[in-house]
């Protein structure tokens, strides 16, 4: 006999997570728990927002990383969409919620192998959807590689692929970082 999965009100999901010893992601009503970081996960991570913070201290912008939500508005009756993105900037005024944001400009996930699929597929979608993210950013930790899917004036999304030469240049935030800076401590260079 399948049971039915059961669904959780957004205000349950939110009492939930201030008690519950692991974060989850919550999709229309489900929650999902969400893995452990290696430690090259959480350098990446880590490199990214410290240079976001210093570039953007004192225009308004802000960044956060991996426990700040960001909340994804879907179809009428279906459900609100929460996820917990590694690297999210957002630089609109009127982002006030202290538990989640729903304007970012910029999103970066930090591929691991628990996640990769979701983060190029559904999450990937689901965040296009927000009209004002400009930059969706995946970082492999396994190699010195970086995506970036840009919106373009037509709407439509390209996609950039990095290697370990190139720059990635965070047209968002207007902020340009070597794969170095990137991946410091992370790689012997």
């Amino acid at each position: 006999m399948d049971l039915a999965p059961a669904f959780i009100s957004v205000a349950d999901y939110f009492k939930h997570e201030e008690t519950s010893p692991i974060r989850h992601e919550y999709l229309g009503g489900q929650l999902f728990a969400m893995a452990g970081s290696s430690e090259e996960h959480n350098r990446i991570a880590g490199n990214l927002c410290a240079y976001l913070i210093t570039h953007l201290r004192g225009t308004g912008c802000k960044t956060f990383i991996s426990d700040m939500k960001v909340k994804i508005q879907v179809a009428q009756g279906t459900g609100d969409i929460f996820y917990y993105p590694d690297v999210m900037v957002t630089c609109d005024e009127q982002d006030r919620d202290k538990f989640y944001k729903t304007h970012p400009c910029l999103v970066i996930e930090v591929l691991s192998p628990s996640t990769e699929t979701i983060d190029r597929r559904e999450k990937r979608l689901n965040y296009q959807t927000l009209a004002s993210l400009q930059e969706y950013v995946l970082v492999s930790q396994d190699q010195m590689q970086v995506e970036v899917y840009r919106r373009k004036t037509s709407g439509n999304w390209e996609l950039e692929r990095l290697g370990p030469n190139d720059r990635l240049e965070l047209n968002s935030v207007a902020l340009t970082l070597t794969m170095a800076e990137i991946y410091d401590e992370v790689f012997a260079g």
